[in-house]
Protein backbone atom coordinates (compact mmCIF):
# COMPACT_ATOMS: atom_id res chain seq x y z
CA UNK A 1 0.00 0.00 0.00
CA UNK A 2 1.42 3.55 -0.93
CA UNK A 3 1.69 5.73 1.92
CA UNK A 4 1.75 8.70 -0.24
CA UNK A 5 5.24 9.56 0.08
CA UNK A 6 5.84 7.25 -2.67
CA UNK A 7 6.71 4.53 -0.45
CA UNK A 8 5.16 1.29 0.08
CA UNK A 9 4.11 -0.06 3.27
CA UNK A 10 5.18 -3.06 4.50
CA UNK A 11 3.47 -6.14 6.67
CA UNK A 12 5.15 -6.84 10.19
CA UNK A 13 4.72 -9.45 12.35
CA UNK A 14 4.93 -8.14 16.01
CA UNK A 15 3.65 -11.20 17.70
CA UNK A 16 3.87 -15.06 17.46
CA UNK A 17 2.28 -17.89 19.41
CA UNK A 18 2.92 -21.26 18.66
CA UNK A 19 1.29 -24.61 20.37
CA UNK A 20 3.39 -27.56 18.53
CA UNK A 21 4.47 -31.39 19.24
CA UNK A 22 7.65 -29.71 20.88
CA UNK A 23 5.75 -27.75 23.40
CA UNK A 24 4.25 -24.29 23.84
CA UNK A 25 6.28 -21.26 22.32
CA UNK A 26 7.97 -20.01 19.69
CA UNK A 27 10.78 -21.19 21.30
CA UNK A 28 10.45 -24.48 22.02
CA UNK A 29 9.54 -24.89 18.03
CA UNK A 30 12.76 -23.52 17.06
CA UNK A 31 15.32 -25.57 20.27
CA UNK A 32 13.05 -28.49 18.61
CA UNK A 33 14.07 -28.01 15.27
CA UNK A 34 17.59 -27.15 15.67
CA UNK A 35 18.11 -30.26 17.68
CA UNK A 36 16.88 -32.38 15.11
CA UNK A 37 14.12 -33.43 17.29
CA UNK A 38 11.33 -35.66 15.52
CA UNK A 39 7.85 -35.87 17.34
CA UNK A 40 6.77 -38.42 15.64
CA UNK A 41 5.38 -41.48 17.47
CA UNK A 42 2.33 -43.93 18.05
CA UNK A 43 -0.66 -42.66 18.64
CA UNK A 44 -1.86 -42.46 22.03
CA UNK A 45 -4.35 -39.76 23.03
CA UNK A 46 -7.19 -41.43 22.31
CA UNK A 47 -8.04 -44.81 20.56
CA UNK A 48 -8.12 -44.91 16.44
CA UNK A 49 -9.70 -48.52 16.62
CA UNK A 50 -7.22 -48.78 13.54
CA UNK A 51 -5.73 -52.24 13.17
CA UNK A 52 -2.26 -50.86 14.57
CA UNK A 53 -1.71 -47.21 16.27
CA UNK A 54 -0.91 -44.91 14.01
CA UNK A 55 2.39 -42.69 13.88
CA UNK A 56 1.19 -38.92 14.90
CA UNK A 57 2.68 -35.88 16.15
CA UNK A 58 0.63 -35.27 19.01
CA UNK A 59 0.73 -32.70 22.08
CA UNK A 60 0.85 -34.14 25.24
CA UNK A 61 -0.66 -32.23 27.82
CA UNK A 62 -2.34 -29.27 26.34
CA UNK A 63 -3.12 -26.45 29.01
CA UNK A 64 -6.94 -26.02 29.53
CA UNK A 65 -8.47 -22.41 28.66
CA UNK A 66 -10.17 -20.33 31.29
CA UNK A 67 -14.20 -21.00 30.76
CA UNK A 68 -16.18 -18.03 28.77
CA UNK A 69 -20.32 -18.02 28.87
CA UNK A 70 -21.63 -19.58 25.87
CA UNK A 71 -18.95 -21.01 24.63
CA UNK A 72 -17.83 -24.79 24.32
CA UNK A 73 -14.16 -25.24 22.86
CA UNK A 74 -13.39 -28.40 20.85
CA UNK A 75 -9.46 -29.58 21.38
CA UNK A 76 -8.92 -27.72 18.00
CA UNK A 77 -10.28 -24.37 19.34
CA UNK A 78 -7.95 -24.81 22.68
CA UNK A 79 -4.89 -24.77 20.39
CA UNK A 80 -6.33 -22.03 18.45
CA UNK A 81 -7.34 -19.48 21.79
CA UNK A 82 -3.98 -20.74 23.71
CA UNK A 83 -1.59 -19.41 20.57
CA UNK A 84 -3.42 -16.43 20.20
CA UNK A 85 -3.68 -15.39 23.48
CA UNK A 86 0.36 -15.73 23.01
CA UNK A 87 0.21 -14.04 20.05
CA UNK A 88 -1.28 -10.77 21.26
CA UNK A 89 0.68 -11.08 24.48
CA UNK A 90 3.76 -10.75 22.78
CA UNK A 91 2.83 -7.90 20.49
CA UNK A 92 2.12 -5.80 23.38
CA UNK A 93 -0.34 -3.52 24.48
CA UNK A 94 -1.90 -1.32 21.61
CA UNK A 95 -5.36 1.53 21.84
CA UNK A 96 -7.02 0.05 18.94
CA UNK A 97 -6.25 -3.69 18.95
CA UNK A 98 -9.96 -4.23 20.24
CA UNK A 99 -10.75 -2.90 16.34
CA UNK A 100 -8.91 -5.30 14.75
CA UNK A 101 -10.30 -8.79 13.75
CA UNK A 102 -9.19 -12.50 13.29
CA UNK A 103 -8.48 -15.07 10.23
CA UNK A 104 -8.00 -18.61 11.39
CA UNK A 105 -7.88 -21.45 9.63
CA UNK A 106 -8.80 -24.74 9.76
CA UNK A 107 -9.84 -28.25 8.28
CA UNK A 108 -10.92 -30.20 11.34
CA UNK A 109 -12.32 -27.60 13.64
CA UNK A 110 -14.70 -29.19 16.26
CA UNK A 111 -14.79 -32.72 14.18
CA UNK A 112 -11.65 -33.84 16.73
CA UNK A 113 -15.18 -34.11 19.10
CA UNK A 114 -16.29 -36.92 17.50
CA UNK A 115 -16.55 -40.19 19.12
CA UNK A 116 -16.26 -43.00 16.66
CA UNK A 117 -19.37 -44.54 18.76
CA UNK A 118 -21.87 -42.46 16.32
CA UNK A 119 -21.65 -44.35 13.64
CA UNK A 120 -23.33 -47.01 15.64
CA UNK A 121 -26.18 -45.01 17.00
CA UNK A 122 -26.32 -41.48 16.03
CA UNK A 123 -29.09 -40.48 17.82
CA UNK A 124 -28.26 -41.75 20.88
CA UNK A 125 -24.93 -40.25 20.74
CA UNK A 126 -26.31 -36.65 19.94
CA UNK A 127 -28.82 -37.48 23.02
CA UNK A 128 -26.67 -38.61 25.73
CA UNK A 129 -24.57 -35.50 25.21
CA UNK A 130 -23.07 -34.87 21.41
CA UNK A 131 -25.22 -32.56 20.62
CA UNK A 132 -23.20 -29.87 22.49
CA UNK A 133 -20.04 -31.00 20.77
CA UNK A 134 -22.14 -30.02 17.68
CA UNK A 135 -21.79 -26.68 18.35
CA UNK A 136 -18.45 -26.41 17.98
CA UNK A 137 -18.10 -28.21 14.15
CA UNK A 138 -18.41 -25.15 12.26
CA UNK A 139 -15.49 -24.05 10.43
CA UNK A 140 -16.06 -20.42 11.70
CA UNK A 141 -15.55 -21.56 15.58
CA UNK A 142 -11.79 -21.73 16.28
CA UNK A 143 -11.96 -18.11 14.64
CA UNK A 144 -15.06 -17.13 16.68
CA UNK A 145 -13.04 -18.01 19.78
CA UNK A 146 -10.31 -16.38 19.34
CA UNK A 147 -12.15 -13.27 18.73
CA UNK A 148 -14.14 -13.96 22.14
CA UNK A 149 -11.07 -14.60 23.81
CA UNK A 150 -9.32 -11.81 22.66
CA UNK A 151 -12.15 -9.03 22.47
CA UNK A 152 -12.15 -8.19 18.98
CA UNK A 153 -14.74 -6.21 17.16
CA UNK A 154 -13.04 -6.71 14.28
CA UNK A 155 -14.40 -9.03 11.20
CA UNK A 156 -13.51 -12.80 12.47
CA UNK A 157 -14.00 -15.23 9.89
CA UNK A 158 -12.80 -18.60 9.12
CA UNK A 159 -10.54 -19.85 6.35
CA UNK A 160 -11.15 -23.80 5.32
CA UNK A 161 -9.25 -24.17 1.84
CA UNK A 162 -7.83 -28.13 3.00
CA UNK A 163 -4.18 -27.70 3.27
CA UNK A 164 -3.17 -24.44 2.44
CA UNK A 165 -5.69 -22.52 4.36
CA UNK A 166 -2.89 -21.70 7.39
CA UNK A 167 -1.08 -19.72 4.57
CA UNK A 168 -4.20 -18.67 2.74
CA UNK A 169 -5.57 -16.63 6.04
CA UNK A 170 -2.69 -15.19 6.80
CA UNK A 171 -2.46 -13.93 3.35
CA UNK A 172 -6.20 -12.54 3.38
CA UNK A 173 -5.32 -11.07 6.47
CA UNK A 174 -2.03 -9.24 5.53
CA UNK A 175 -4.38 -7.95 2.49
CA UNK A 176 -6.69 -6.54 4.80
CA UNK A 177 -3.91 -4.19 7.19
CA UNK A 178 -2.32 -3.18 3.83
CA UNK A 179 -6.00 -1.93 2.58
CA UNK A 180 -6.35 0.01 5.95
CA UNK A 181 -9.29 -2.06 6.49
CA UNK A 182 -8.39 -2.57 10.10
CA UNK A 183 -4.99 -1.83 12.19
CA UNK A 184 -4.22 -5.00 12.88
CA UNK A 185 -5.22 -8.69 12.68
CA UNK A 186 -4.70 -12.20 14.31
CA UNK A 187 -4.26 -14.78 11.51
CA UNK A 188 -3.20 -18.64 11.73
CA UNK A 189 -4.41 -22.11 11.84
CA UNK A 190 -5.01 -24.63 14.42
CA UNK A 191 -5.88 -28.05 13.83
CA UNK A 192 -6.19 -31.19 16.40
CA UNK A 193 -5.78 -35.29 15.65
CA UNK A 194 -8.85 -36.90 15.44
CA UNK A 195 -10.22 -40.14 14.76
CA UNK A 196 -12.71 -38.98 12.09
CA UNK A 197 -9.26 -37.37 9.93
CA UNK A 198 -7.18 -40.28 10.68
CA UNK A 199 -9.90 -42.68 9.56
CA UNK A 200 -10.35 -40.87 6.53
CA UNK A 201 -6.57 -40.35 5.11
CA UNK A 202 -5.95 -44.12 6.41
CA UNK A 203 -9.24 -44.79 3.72
CA UNK A 204 -7.02 -43.02 1.22
CA UNK A 205 -3.97 -45.38 1.39
CA UNK A 206 -2.12 -41.97 2.26
CA UNK A 207 -0.62 -42.81 5.85
CA UNK A 208 3.11 -44.18 6.03
CA UNK A 209 2.86 -46.80 8.61
CA UNK A 210 6.75 -45.47 9.89
CA UNK A 211 7.91 -42.00 10.27
CA UNK A 212 7.76 -40.52 7.14
CA UNK A 213 10.31 -39.67 4.69
CA UNK A 214 9.44 -35.97 2.27
CA UNK A 215 10.93 -36.41 -1.25
CA UNK A 216 12.73 -39.94 -0.37
CA UNK A 217 12.45 -42.87 -2.95
CA UNK A 218 11.39 -44.91 -0.54
CA UNK A 219 8.30 -42.40 0.87
CA UNK A 220 5.40 -43.97 1.72
CA UNK A 221 2.99 -41.38 2.64
CA UNK A 222 2.33 -39.04 5.67
CA UNK A 223 1.59 -38.93 9.34
CA UNK A 224 -0.53 -36.41 10.58
CA UNK A 225 0.34 -33.85 13.40
CA UNK A 226 -1.42 -31.58 15.42
CA UNK A 227 -1.01 -27.80 16.46
CA UNK A 228 -1.70 -24.49 16.07
CA UNK A 229 0.17 -21.27 15.36
CA UNK A 230 -1.42 -17.70 15.28
CA UNK A 231 0.57 -14.29 14.73
CA UNK A 232 0.04 -10.49 14.87
CA UNK A 233 -0.14 -8.33 11.62
CA UNK A 234 0.23 -4.79 11.22
CA UNK A 235 1.65 -2.42 9.21
CA UNK A 236 6.03 -1.85 9.62
CA UNK A 237 4.15 2.20 10.14
CA UNK A 238 2.24 1.38 12.59
CA UNK A 239 4.20 -1.40 14.49
CA UNK A 240 6.39 1.22 14.31
CA UNK A 241 4.59 4.25 15.83
CA UNK A 242 3.57 1.86 19.10
CA UNK A 243 7.15 1.06 19.61
CA UNK A 244 6.96 -2.63 18.91
CA UNK A 245 9.39 -5.29 18.53
CA UNK A 246 9.10 -6.89 14.75
CA UNK A 247 10.01 -10.66 14.37
CA UNK A 248 9.44 -10.58 10.75
CA UNK A 249 8.50 -8.85 7.93
CA UNK A 250 5.87 -10.15 5.55
CA UNK A 251 7.23 -9.38 2.18
CA UNK A 252 4.79 -10.81 -0.12
CA UNK A 253 2.52 -13.67 -0.56
CA UNK A 254 0.20 -15.11 -3.05
CA UNK A 255 -2.58 -17.84 -3.53
CA UNK A 256 -3.39 -19.99 -6.81
CA UNK A 257 -5.63 -22.63 -7.87
CA UNK A 258 -4.20 -25.81 -9.78
CA UNK A 259 -8.08 -26.52 -11.12
CA UNK A 260 -7.28 -29.70 -12.51
CA UNK A 261 -8.45 -32.48 -9.89
CA UNK A 262 -10.57 -33.17 -6.79
CA UNK A 263 -7.40 -34.94 -4.80
CA UNK A 264 -4.15 -35.12 -6.63
CA UNK A 265 -1.86 -31.81 -7.68
CA UNK A 266 -1.01 -30.78 -11.09
CA UNK A 267 1.11 -33.27 -12.28
CA UNK A 268 3.93 -30.90 -13.42
CA UNK A 269 3.10 -28.31 -10.40
CA UNK A 270 2.18 -25.38 -12.40
CA UNK A 271 0.01 -24.27 -10.71
CA UNK A 272 1.98 -24.00 -7.47
CA UNK A 273 5.04 -22.62 -9.77
CA UNK A 274 2.70 -19.63 -10.73
CA UNK A 275 1.70 -19.12 -7.07
CA UNK A 276 6.10 -19.08 -6.00
CA UNK A 277 6.25 -16.34 -8.74
CA UNK A 278 3.76 -14.36 -8.15
CA UNK A 279 4.41 -14.14 -4.43
CA UNK A 280 8.26 -13.40 -5.80
CA UNK A 281 6.71 -10.46 -7.96
CA UNK A 282 4.88 -9.22 -5.20
CA UNK A 283 8.13 -8.83 -2.80
CA UNK A 284 9.97 -7.10 -6.08
CA UNK A 285 12.92 -10.39 -5.57
CA UNK A 286 14.16 -12.41 -7.81
CA UNK A 287 14.77 -16.31 -7.40
CA UNK A 288 18.60 -16.00 -6.60
CA UNK A 289 17.82 -13.82 -2.80
CA UNK A 290 15.53 -16.70 -1.62
CA UNK A 291 18.05 -18.41 1.31
CA UNK A 292 15.11 -21.47 1.85
CA UNK A 293 12.23 -22.51 1.11
CA UNK A 294 10.13 -24.61 3.54
CA UNK A 295 8.16 -26.75 1.37
CA UNK A 296 4.62 -28.59 2.08
CA UNK A 297 6.47 -31.58 1.48
CA UNK A 298 3.99 -34.52 2.47
CA UNK A 299 5.52 -37.66 1.75
CA UNK A 300 3.07 -38.64 -0.36
CA UNK A 301 4.21 -40.19 -3.82
CA UNK A 302 2.24 -37.48 -6.46
CA UNK A 303 2.74 -34.52 -4.23
CA UNK A 304 6.21 -34.42 -3.93
CA UNK A 305 6.85 -35.10 -7.57
CA UNK A 306 4.90 -32.56 -8.45
CA UNK A 307 6.26 -29.62 -6.08
CA UNK A 308 10.29 -30.44 -7.65
CA UNK A 309 8.77 -29.75 -10.47
CA UNK A 310 6.80 -26.67 -9.76
CA UNK A 311 10.31 -25.74 -7.86
CA UNK A 312 12.05 -26.20 -11.19
CA UNK A 313 9.95 -24.00 -12.97
CA UNK A 314 9.91 -21.18 -10.69
CA UNK A 315 13.35 -21.06 -9.90
CA UNK A 316 14.59 -21.57 -13.40
CA UNK A 317 16.74 -18.80 -13.31
CA UNK A 318 18.30 -19.73 -10.17
CA UNK A 319 22.40 -19.27 -10.09
CA UNK A 320 22.46 -22.20 -7.83
CA UNK A 321 20.64 -25.27 -6.09
CA UNK A 322 17.96 -24.19 -4.07
CA UNK A 323 18.01 -24.42 -0.36
CA UNK A 324 14.15 -27.07 0.32
CA UNK A 325 13.29 -28.91 3.49
CA UNK A 326 10.07 -30.56 5.03
CA UNK A 327 9.62 -30.18 8.45
CA UNK A 328 6.85 -32.34 8.48
CA UNK A 329 9.71 -35.11 8.92
CA UNK A 330 9.48 -33.21 12.50
CA UNK A 331 5.56 -32.73 13.50
CA UNK A 332 3.65 -34.75 11.15
CA UNK A 333 0.82 -33.24 8.69
CA UNK A 334 -1.26 -30.83 10.93
CA UNK A 335 -3.56 -30.10 8.13
CA UNK A 336 -5.50 -26.36 8.53
CA UNK A 337 -2.68 -25.53 10.59
CA UNK A 338 0.58 -26.38 8.76
CA UNK A 339 0.63 -23.41 6.55
CA UNK A 340 0.38 -21.36 10.13
CA UNK A 341 2.72 -23.78 11.68
CA UNK A 342 5.39 -23.62 8.69
CA UNK A 343 5.59 -20.00 8.27
CA UNK A 344 6.65 -20.16 12.46
CA UNK A 345 9.57 -22.38 11.33
CA UNK A 346 10.52 -20.14 8.21
CA UNK A 347 10.13 -17.39 10.68
CA UNK A 348 12.54 -19.67 13.41
CA UNK A 349 15.25 -20.59 10.43
CA UNK A 350 15.81 -16.79 9.49
CA UNK A 351 15.28 -15.65 13.58
CA UNK A 352 18.29 -18.61 14.41
CA UNK A 353 20.27 -18.22 11.27
CA UNK A 354 20.12 -21.65 10.70
CA UNK A 355 18.68 -24.63 8.06
CA UNK A 356 16.43 -27.24 8.73
CA UNK A 357 16.68 -30.23 7.21
CA UNK A 358 14.16 -33.10 6.05
CA UNK A 359 14.61 -35.83 8.61
CA UNK A 360 14.78 -39.58 7.32
CA UNK A 361 15.88 -38.32 3.59
CA UNK A 362 18.94 -40.37 2.56
CA UNK A 363 17.66 -40.87 -0.99
CA UNK A 364 16.07 -37.82 -2.61
CA UNK A 365 14.27 -36.90 -5.72
CA UNK A 366 16.82 -36.34 -8.19
CA UNK A 367 16.80 -32.45 -9.10
CA UNK A 368 19.86 -30.49 -10.23
CA UNK A 369 17.54 -27.53 -9.12
CA UNK A 370 17.27 -28.04 -5.63
CA UNK A 371 19.90 -28.58 -2.24
CA UNK A 372 18.05 -31.10 0.02
CA UNK A 373 18.83 -30.39 3.25
CA UNK A 374 19.59 -33.32 5.25
CA UNK A 375 21.26 -34.57 8.11
CA UNK A 376 21.58 -31.86 10.81
CA UNK A 377 20.60 -28.32 10.98
CA UNK A 378 23.62 -26.03 10.11
CA UNK A 379 23.95 -22.53 10.49
CA UNK A 380 23.90 -19.89 7.89
CA UNK A 381 22.07 -16.43 7.40
CA UNK A 382 18.41 -16.34 6.11
CA UNK A 383 18.04 -13.30 5.27
CA UNK A 384 14.79 -13.83 2.60
CA UNK A 385 12.67 -17.63 3.42
CA UNK A 386 9.46 -18.90 1.74
CA UNK A 387 7.17 -21.22 2.98
CA UNK A 388 4.83 -23.15 0.71
CA UNK A 389 1.70 -24.54 0.75
CA UNK A 390 -0.85 -26.87 -1.37
CA UNK A 391 -4.12 -28.43 -0.58
CA UNK A 392 -6.90 -30.85 -2.11
CA UNK A 393 -8.50 -28.88 -4.49
CA UNK A 394 -5.51 -27.33 -6.15
CA UNK A 395 -5.17 -24.98 -3.59
CA UNK A 396 -1.96 -23.21 -3.38
CA UNK A 397 -0.18 -20.41 -1.13
CA UNK A 398 3.00 -19.13 -1.10
CA UNK A 399 4.61 -16.81 1.78
CA UNK A 400 7.67 -14.46 1.94
CA UNK A 401 9.51 -13.30 4.74
CA UNK A 402 12.64 -11.25 5.83
CA UNK A 403 14.16 -10.06 8.71
CA UNK A 404 13.14 -6.57 9.90
CA UNK A 405 15.65 -3.93 10.83
CA UNK A 406 18.39 -4.55 13.59
CA UNK A 407 16.88 -1.53 15.65
CA UNK A 408 13.69 -3.43 16.17
CA UNK A 409 14.84 -6.75 16.25
CA UNK A 410 13.65 -8.47 19.34
CA UNK A 411 15.30 -11.48 21.51
CA UNK A 412 14.66 -14.55 20.39
CA UNK A 413 14.70 -16.06 23.52
CA UNK A 414 12.68 -14.58 25.37
CA UNK A 415 9.76 -15.87 22.63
Amino acid sequence: MDRGDGKQDLVAITGIGVLSPFGRGFGALSSGLLECRSCLKPLTIFDSRLDLPPIVAEIANLPEVTDRPGFRLSRTDRLAVLAALDAAEKAGASSDFHESGAVIATTVAGLSEIDPSIASNPARYYRDGGFAAATTYPASHPADAVGAWLGLSGPCWGVSVACASGAIAIGLAASMVLAGEVPMMVAGGSDALAPYTLSGFNSLQALDPEPCRPFDHNRKGLNLGEGAAVFVLETVEHARERNASIFAILRGWAMSNDAFHHTAPDEQGSGLAACMSSAMAMAGVDPDTIAYVNSHGTGTTLNDVAEVKAYETAFRTRSSPLPVSSTKSFFGHCLGAAGALEAAVTIASMRSAALFPTLRLSDPIESPAIDWLMGKSHRQPVPLGMTVSAGFGGSNAALIFELPGGELLGDLGAV
